[in-house]
């Protein structure tokens, strides 16, 4: 499948890209603007999920790793801080006059839609963003595996992968200045590199899959749009 194929995609975003400058957890200028490109993309042609992660608020791992609470507790913390994100995400899609669902993991139904497969993809094919939250709904799994497991689920085409870079490096571009962007790679290439844009199970589940990964920046001159239409550069990742 090439880029021009692409129609029902999964958007991955980082927790961190919400956060203000001054370090407060959301930033209702950059969720606006996040929203609007989300629109934008619907007004394309694009059917569009998103996943969000909750590193703005909290990181399960890294707070298991300090040792004073468990892992599984930690991750549900987490799980906790991507429903506020998503609720965050559907309230400013609302906004700019795209209909959108918060549907979660984590079943909380005087908050949000429980998530289930047949519903979600019910209100896809009415056109509805569908914003996934509480991620797999299971602690050790990160988001990144959660997105690429509700895209499998939901017949999505491909899912994109937005960070602070356009694209997937050899190395970390903001250290090396010899970093060399990669056009295009294939899963096993990905896993073999132990390339860190996402983790190994996310990798490992697409290429079973068959599910391409986009990766790139959403900050300007790019958009969510022009990343799916490949009008700006991007690493896919592919079978």
């Amino acid at each position: 499948m090439t880029m021009a194929t692409f129609r029902r995609i999964l958007v991955k975003l980082s927790g961190e890209a919400l956060m203000a400058p001054d370090g407060y957890w959301l930033d209702s200028q950059i969720l606006s603007s996040l929203a609007a490109d989300l629109a934008q993309a619907t007004r394309a042609g694009f059917e569009i999920a998103v996943v969000i992660g909750g590193g703005n608020i909290i990181r399960g791992a890294r707070m298991s790793a300090a040792g004073w609470i468990d892992r599984p507790t930690a991750d549900s913390m987490g799980m906790l801080g991507t429903v506020m994100n998503s609720l965050a995400i559907e309230t400013a899609l609302n906004a700019a006059g795209v209909p959108a669902r918060t549907m979660s993991a984590v079943s909380m139904p005087t908050i949000c839609e429980t998530y289930a497969r047949q519903p979600a993809l019910h209100h896809l094919d009415k056109g509805q963003v569908v914003v996934l939250a509480g991620g797999t709904g299971n602690p050790f799994f990160t988001t990144d595996t959660a997105a690429v497991l509700r895209a499998a689920e939901l017949r999505c085409d491909a899912v994109l992968k937005a960070t602070q870079v356009d694209g997937v490096y050899s190395a970390d571009p903001k250290k090396d200045p010899h970093a060399i962007r990669f056009d295009r790679l294939t899963h096993d290439e990905a896993i073999a590199r132990d390339l860190k844009v996402m983790d190994t199970a996310a990798f490992a589940l697409a290429r079973e899959s068959r599910l391409s990964i986009v990766v790139g920046s959403v900050h300007a001159p790019s958009s969510v749009t022009a990343l799916l239409q490949g009008k700006v550069p991007s690493t896919v990742v592919a079978p």
